[in-house]
């Protein structure tokens, strides 16, 4: 079963793609695939929440009921080896999960949730991994590159691809060199150079990107990530099986 995680909503485009990319996905790779959406706020203890969940996705439209549920969601993910994939706001997590947990940044936080705190409870000061991007991507589209040797590179056979974006927060560049240090690595770039994309290269499958593969399903397109992403979460299936 793969766990859908974020606070589904029928108004949010990646959330109605979703289901449509999963389809065509699983019409590519053959096989069946059962997914089911967990809510961020019935996101406690993982393991109870998770149970039975073969691959994770942690979907776009943050900031999210229960920012500790989606984070608690990709660690157990990640520290299970379990199939993951975060796009969107799913990758900006991502980043916050893997720098509070394996980087040191104990207090990594995301800026737009910490304003909101700012404003509850006064000035606070977190590590900002994740900040405002320079221009917003809320409804644009550009061209990626990945990184020669990187899993990316060869789900995409190696070639740039445009994908559309739907969000305005990104990677503080000022903190890859710490994340990249404990073992993230970053491949997507835009053509700027800014990320857009990163994996980790000791996991089964573990990608998050910053557009949106989601809504290529809306054009009657299946995404080479999700077909990939479904095809690693049947691998550890078979596996466990």
């Amino acid at each position: 079963m793969l766990a859908l995680v974020g606070d589904r909503s029928p108004s949010i485009t990646a959330h109605r793609a979703i289901p449509l990319a999963l389809d065509l996905a699983v019409q590519a790779t053959g096989g069946t695939l059962r997914w089911e959406w967990i809510g961020t706020e019935k996101i406690g203890d993982p393991a109870r929440s998770l149970r039975g969940a073969t691959g994770v996705w942690c979907v776009p439209a943050s900031p999210y009921k229960n920012m500790d549920g989606a984070l608690a969601a990709i660690r157990f993910a990640r520290e299970r080896n379990l199939p993951f994939l975060g796009t969107c706001g799913g990758f900006q997590h991502a980043v916050i999960e893997f720098a509070r947990h394996v980087a040191g940044l104990r207090s990594a936080d995301h800026a737009e949730t910490a304003e909101m705190q700012c404003h509850l409870i006064g000035d606070i000061s977190p590590e900002l991994v994740v900040t405002p991007l320079a221009c917003s991507l809320v409804g644009k589209s550009g061209n990626i590159t990945f990184t020669p040797g990187s899993r990316l590179h060869d789900i995409f056979g190696g070639n740039p691809t445009t994908e559309g974006y739907h969000c305005s927060y990104g990677v503080n560049t000022a903190c890859r060199a710490k994340l990249e240090a404990a073992g993230l690595r970053f491949t997507g770039f835009d053509a700027a150079g800014e990320t857009r994309a990163c994996e980790l290269p000791s996991h089964r499958f573990f990608i998050g990107t910053l557009f949106q593969p989601e809504r290529s399903a809306l054009a009657g397109t299946h995404h080479p990530l999700i077909r990939e992403f479904v095809r690693s979460i049947r691998s550890a299936t078979d596996r466990l099986a």
